[in-house]
């Protein structure tokens, strides 16, 4: 079975969603992965939900291109949050055909923070999303164990976990501990690669992490022995940011070079 290529936000961040759909199309991805939420205050994100002219001009793209939404980024949970102020945002997912929901943990506390993440999951059920944990070392679910530990306590049906293949090498995660993990949880994976020694700085951990990933294959990342322990059919969300490269080759230029490398490094294991 073909494997499902999407193209993440972050791989063409600044293009509007339409472009997105757009340059997928031409490069090659079946879905595009959208940024409704900003990630940190202030940053960048297209809130469809509050712009009607861009939600149309979106859904005009996706009937003319044929790639799909597959993700939605972003939510965070935070001591603050509550899950009834995201109704338009599954509302968005739904009528675009989303499938997944990322989300990520900042709440310290940990009841606390299973507690949203149920009432994440059961609000977003309806719409027919799932929402996918992301652990991240600078966050307060830190590593695949911890992100394990809270999917486990909240038993929902839509609930899951993104194995981001930078996060989880810079977590220290090891390939073999991916074999156990219920198929059930994992919706799709995260593809990049990165240089083989790893920051110890938080600021250094997220500013790579954002704006300067490498493709598939160019880093020391064992991606071949990661994606051997993942299931055969899972899609793959191409998210290769590098700003500095992006600015030197156009985001359509860049959009193809991370795919083919994605499909290189993959459809040969």
């Amino acid at each position: 079975m073909p494997r499902d290529y999407s193209l993440s936000h972050l791989t063409t961040e600044g293009l509007r969603p339409p472009e997105m759909l757009e340059v997928a199309a031409r490069t090659g991805y079946r879905y595009v992965g959208i940024r409704l939420l900003p990630s940190a205050p202030g940053g960048l994100a297209f809130p469809l939900m509050e712009n009607p002219t861009l939600m149309r001009d979106t859904r005009a793209a996706m009937a003319a291109t044929g790639v799909g939404i597959f993700d939605l980024e972003m939510v965070r949970l935070d001591a603050r949050f509550r899950a009834e102020e995201y109704l338009a945002f599954f509302e968005v997912g739904a009528e675009l055909g989303a499938r997944v929901v990322l989300v990520a943990a900042d709440d310290p506390e940990p009841s606390r923070l299973v507690s949203s993440y149920v009432a994440l999951c059961e609000a977003a059920r309806p719409f027919g999303l799932s929402c996918d944990l992301e652990f991240m070392p600078w966050t307060k679910v830190p590593d695949l164990g911890a992100a394990s530990r809270v999917v486990a306590q909240a038993a929902q049906p839509n609930s899951g976990i993104i194995v981001d293949a930078l996060h989880f090498d810079r977590s220290g995660g090891r390939p073999e501990q991916l074999v156990g993990l219920p198929r059930d949880w994992l919706h799709y994976a995260q593809l990049c690669d990165g240089p083989a020694a790893r920051p110890t700085d938080e600021a250094e951990l997220i500013r790579a992490a954002r704006t300067e990933r490498w493709l598939p294959g160019e880093g020391g990342i064992d991606l071949a022995g990661l994606w051997r322990r993942l299931p055969d059919d899972l899609p793959v969300s191409v998210e290769v940011p590098h700003r500095q490269r992006i600015a030197e080759l156009g985001h359509e230029r860049w959009a193809r070079e991370a795919l083919r490398a994605s499909q290189r490094l993959i459809e040969t294991l």
